[in-house]
C-alpha cells in the first residue's frame, strides 16, 4: 500500500514538474489542447495539464525586422531600377499570427516586394528616385489591411536602397555627357553669334563715324572755296598772292626730297620770260 502511494505521489509530481512553463519576457506562448487552441500564455510561470496540453508555438512581442531582399523593378517609362526596403512589425494577436497565415515573416516580406514593385510600376524613372517618402508612405498603406488580418502591425517600412541598375546608371552617364556637350555647343555658337553681332555694330559705327568725318571736311572745304571765292570777286590780287605762295611751299618741299635730280620750272615758262623781260624795260 505504501509502494503504491509512492509511485502515484511520483506520478503527480513528474506530470506537475512537466506541467510547469516559464514563459521569458518579450514572447507569448500558444496552448492547445487535444490539438485545438486552447489559450496563449503571458510571460512568467505557469501550470499547464501536460496530457492533454502542449506548448505548439512561441511567438516574440517585440518588434520584428524584416529585410525585403534587392529585386529589379520596370518603371512606367522601361527603366530598371534596384529597390529593397525594410519593414518593421508587430505581432498583436498571436492567434491570427499562428492560425491565419502558414508564416507570417515570409508572407510580409512577399507582399513588401509584390506592393512595392506595383507603386514604383507606376512611377517614371525620376519621380521614383526622387519620391523615396511618398513610396514609402503608400507602401505602408498598401500592407497595412493584410498585416492586421494576420493579426500584424506595420509600425514603420522604410526604403533601403533605389537605384538605377548598372545599364540604366550607364546610359544615364551617356545622355548626362551628351546634355553637357549639347549645351557646350549651344553656349559657343550663342559666344560666336554675339561675337558677330558686336563686329557688324562696330564696324557699322565705324562707318557711320567715317562718313560724318568726310562730311564734316566736305563742308570745311565748300566754306574754304566760298570764302576764297567771295575774296576772288572782291579782289583778284589776293587770289593771285595766295596761289603764289602755295606754289612756293610746294617749290620747298620738292626742295627738300631726296631726289635732287627733279628741275621744276613754271608752267608758263614763255609768258614768265616775257614778263621778266618786259619788267626789265
Amino acid at each position: 500500500m505504501f509502494e503504491f502511494a509512492f509511485v502515484l505521489i511520483a506520478a503527480a509530481a513528474v506530470l506537475a514538474w512537466k506541467g510547469i512553463r516559464i514563459v521569458p519576457q518579450g514572447e507569448e506562448w500558444v496552448v492547445e489542447r487535444l490539438g485545438k487552441f486552447n489559450s496563449v500564455i503571458t510571460p512568467g510561470l505557469h501550470v499547464i495539464n501536460p496530457i492533454f496540453s502542449k506548448v505548439t508555438y512561441k511567438v516574440t512581442t517585440k518588434d520584428i525586422i524584416l529585410d525585403v531582399p534587392e529585386q529589379d523593378v520596370i518603371t512606367k517609362d522601361n527603366a530598371v531600377i534596384l529597390a529593397n526596403a525594410v519593414a518593421f512589425i508587430k505581432v498583436t494577436n498571436i492567434e491570427r499570427s499562428v492560425y491565419g497565415i502558414e508564416d507570417f515573416r515570409e508572407a510580409m516580406r512577399n507582399m513588401v516586394q509584390t506592393n512595392l514593385r506595383s507603386i514604383i510600376g507606376g512611377m517614371e524613372l525620376n519621380e521614383a528616385l526622387t519620391s523615396r517618402e511618398r513610396i514609402k508612405s503608400e507602401l505602408k498603406n498598401a500592407i497595412a489591411d493584410e498585416a492586421a488580418d494576420w493579426g500584424l502591425t506595420v509600425k514603420s517600412v522604410e526604403i533601403q536602397d533605389i537605384k538605377p541598375s548598372a545599364n540604366m546608371q550607364h546610359a544615364m552617364e551617356q545622355q548626362a555627357s551628351a546634355e553637357r556637350e549639347r549645351v557646350a555647343v549651344v553656349t559657343r555658337a550663342e559666344g560666336d553669334k554675339q561675337s558677330l553681332i558686336l563686329n557688324a555694330e562696330a564696324r557699322l559705327e565705324a562707318a557711320r563715324k567715317d562718313a560724318e568725318a568726310q562730311k564734316v571736311a566736305a563742308e570745311a572745304s565748300a566754306e574754304s572755296i566760298r570764302l576764297i571765292a567771295e575774296a576772288v570777286r572782291e579782289n583778284d590780287t589776293s587770289a593771285t598772292f595766295l596761289l603764289g605762295d602755295r606754289y612756293i611751299q610746294t617749290l620747298q618741299k620738292m626742295s627738300n626730297s631726296s631726289n635732287s635730280k627733279i628741275v621744276v620750272m613754271p608752267g608758263d615758262v614763255v609768258s614768265a620770260v616775257k614778263a621778266l623781260i618786259g619788267g626789265s624795260k
